[in-house]
């Protein structure tokens, strides 16, 4: 890592994982393997923060820590990239084992529990997945009907307009998001 810090894939431990190294990996990460409209790419981390951003109008109530798992939903991807999920299936429990052991040493390093629970995780696959329908039809070249039949159709309520940020700004936006949160966790505590 640009840190300094070495990250073991196979046993990776929580004390050799940064939010900085997250924030510079996954802004330099395309989602949709770069092939969207724009200057740049869209980033997991801008993408990140926008789930996290519909997690909370789906869930208002939510506590700092939840919305914490939200924004590093895709942490993993800093260190092994973002897979369109028929690649991840192909690959299959190896992939999932890794992506697992990475999610886990990324929980604990910020006092996160090692699993995201599954009403949570559901909560955060909607956003993701409405988050996806914008990326699709804004950015990827997807018709509304084609989106509809990957992501479903999102709440008419809610409206994204999308822009890909610079590497700087996805990376600046993640920074300063995780670390509010972690503040609020602090403050809660």
């Amino acid at each position: 890592m640009l840190s300094g810090r070495r990250l073991d894939l196979m046993d990776p431990s929580p004390v050799d994982v940064e939010i900085e190294d997250i924030a510079h990996g996954l802004a330099r990460v395309a989602r949709w393997n770069g092939q969207t409209r724009g200057t740049h790419a869209f980033s997991v981390a801008q993408h990140s923060v926008i789930v996290e951003q519909l997690t909370v109008e789906l869930e208002p109530r939510l506590d700092p820590k939840s919305r914490l798992m939200a924004v590093l939903h895709d942490a993993p991807e800093y260190v092994i990239g973002d897979m369109i999920s028929p690649f991840k299936a192909v690959l299959g429990d190896s992939y999932k084992d890794i992506e697992a052991r990475l999610a886990h040493a990324i929980h604990a390093r910020f006092g996160l529990p090692a699993e995201t629970p599954a009403s949570l995780k559901r909560l955060i696959k909607r956003a993701d997945n409405i988050c996806a329908w914008f990326e699709a039809t804004q950015l990827a070249g997807f018709s509304a009907l084609e989106a509809d039949r990957f992501f479903g159709p999102p709440p008419s309520d809610i409206r994204l307009s999308l822009s890909p940020q610079t590497v700087e700004m996805a990376q600046a936006a993640f920074i300063g998001r995780t670390e509010d949160l972690l503040s609020a966790m602090e403050t809660a505590a």
